[in-house]
């Protein structure tokens, strides 16, 4: 990962699916239906200013769960996977992922850690069970925070926004793979509204999204931003005129056979 002198909150850390699957993988096989975490090291070159999170595996992580002081991870586990990895890829460095949802008290400790391996590893909590649509993953870098009293410097997490990305064959990948799971308790219709709902909910928000930022620039809040202005007026002339003859006859034409299925 980058040295300290680079990281900012203008880095992004992309997250590869393989990455996730892995994670997920690791909390089902350890951890399902408990209260406990899995732990794993990231795999990632620094590319300009971005963090390239291609790979991933598990580490053996124990903690006490009432005491978060007291937990257990493998060193020597970790060097030796690492060291096979940068044989592969010399460039190749590591970072930690945690299954969250939440930041927890022993985090800056577990990160602490992963400096013997690489001087500014970075922290990214995933959601193994997300509730909603957006991107399950958090990511942080270990910070020192100076304050203006005077007092010493504390350590703290900056948090830096993350994406998921994928190369053409992870993409396909990861198609293959949905494609071949099948939830035989959840038919056909039932899984169409349920992707139609949360299209719709992810529209909503973004719809709440704009409509906050006119709400701000219209109470002096923010400066008018002329190309955000451009971008959402490509946006609505783009949008169909439902009213028209051909839209309402199309609408009408692929509404029939839906409404005979439900039917029947």
């Amino acid at each position: 990962m980058p040295s300290l002198a680079i990281v900012s909150t203008a880095t992004t850390v992309q997250i590869h699916p393989l990455v996730l699957l892995s994670a997920t993988d690791h909390y089902n096989r350890v951890a399902k239906d408990t209260k406990k975490r899995v732990v794993g090291a990231l795999l990632g070159q620094h590319k300009g200013k971005a963090i390239n999170v291609a790979n991933s595996f598990a580490v053996p992580f124990e903690e006490d769960e009432k005491d978060p002081a007291v937990w257990f991870l493998d060193h020597n586990y970790i060097k030796a996977m690492s060291d096979m990895f940068k044989k592969v890829n010399g460039k190749i460095k590591t970072g930690t992922h945690l299954s969250g949802p939440k930041l927890r008290s022993n985090d800056l400790e577990v990160s602490e850690i992963f400096k013997r391996y690489n001087p500014n590893p970075m922290l990214v909590i995933a959601n193994v069970k997300p509730n909603d649509v957006e991107i399950p993953t958090d990511a942080y870098f270990s910070i020192e925070e100076i304050k203006d009293d005077g007092t010493a410097a504390t350590k703290t997490f900056m948090y830096v926004p993350s994406e998921i990305v994928a190369e053409e064959a992870g993409e396909i990948g990861v198609e293959h793979l949905l494609r071949d799971i099948k939830d035989n308790a959840v038919g056909t219709l039932s899984m169409r509204i349920g992707g139609q709902l949360s299209s719709l909910s992810e529209l909503q928000g973004r719809l709440e999204e704009i409509r906050d930022y006119f709400e701000k620039i219209d109470s002096c809040q923010l400066p008018v931003n002329y190309q955000i202005i451009y971008n959402l007026q490509d946006i609505f002339d783009l949008l169909p005129n439902l009213e028209s003859q051909f839209m309402v006859q199309a609408f009408s034409t692929n509404k029939r056979p839906t409404v005979t299925d439900v039917f029947v």
